[in-house]
């Protein structure tokens, strides 16, 4: 008899999501195809690198701009960054949720792969990782060899 996959639980095993918290998320798309848009290389290295969203992308900005205490975002290629403040009572996975059921019924089709990347940001040091790493992930698209493939 075969063995079965078993999914990697995402989720804090007794921690309450619904407390009042900052939680950095990342949502892929399914397959990690390049949906969103593209990385246009700086003309100079003084420059920073442009993101140029296709219509998925276009669509995804517009919900992402919704979402009740988005602080950060960046949207990439094949995902997208964020850091969500959460008030009491509120539930990431569920805003998270609505997020992608809305761009879907927009788009006519599902480009989001199954669930996402959740990290509760614990401290003001914590929280400034997540937002430099937001702010230097195109950066990092444009002089990584292996992203471009």
């Amino acid at each position: 008899m075969g063995e079965f996959y078993t999914r990697k639980r995402l989720r804090l095993e007794n921690y309450d999501y619904t407390q009042k918290n900052y939680v950095y998320v990342t949502i892929c798309t399914e397959n990690r195809a390049r949906l969103l848009g593209k990385i246009i290389e700086p003309k100079t290295e003084a420059d920073p690198p442009l993101i140029e969203l296709y219509q998925a992308g276009i669509v995804t900005e517009q919900f992402t701009k919704t979402i009740r205490g988005i602080d950060k975002y960046v949207i990439m290629p094949n995902h997208v960054h964020m850091i969500v403040k959460n008030e009491a009572g509120e539930n990431i996975s569920t805003k998270i949720r609505a997020w992608k059921s809305m761009i879907t019924r927009s788009l006519g089709k599902n480009i989001w792969q199954r669930s996402f990347y959740d990290h509760v940001i614990r401290d003001e040091q914590d929280y400034r990782i997540r937002w430099k790493y937001i702010d230097d992930n195109p950066t990092k698209w444009a002089i990584d060899p292996d992203l471009k493939k």
